[in-house]
């Protein structure tokens, strides 16, 4: 990972981490396909407020990249890759 590519694999990460989201709702039941309701998915049915802080996070800086064209310095970049992984 370096400057060029880190919000590219931040991207990456955030999608696997919904998509993950998406298959634990769907198994419970849920038809849950935008990311503001995963978020609270999270804090309102599994009672991890936690979660939701870090996920809207991770959330918002995603939605800077894809809809402003905002860029993460690479040290942002690398502490939100940590957060999707956590």
């Amino acid at each position: 990972m370096n400057e060029k590519n880190c919000n590219f694999i931040f991207e990456d990460y955030y999608t696997s981490l919904l998509e993950l989201l998406q298959a634990v709702t769907f198994k419970k039941g849920f038809n849950i396909l935008n990311h503001l309701c995963l978020g609270y998915y999270l804090r309102d049915i599994l009672k991890r407020g936690d979660l939701y802080v870090i996920f809207d996070d991770l959330r918002y800086k995603r939605n800077a990249l894809t809809y402003y064209g905002s860029r993460m310095d690479y040290e942002t970049a690398k502490q939100a890759i940590e957060k999707c992984k956590k």
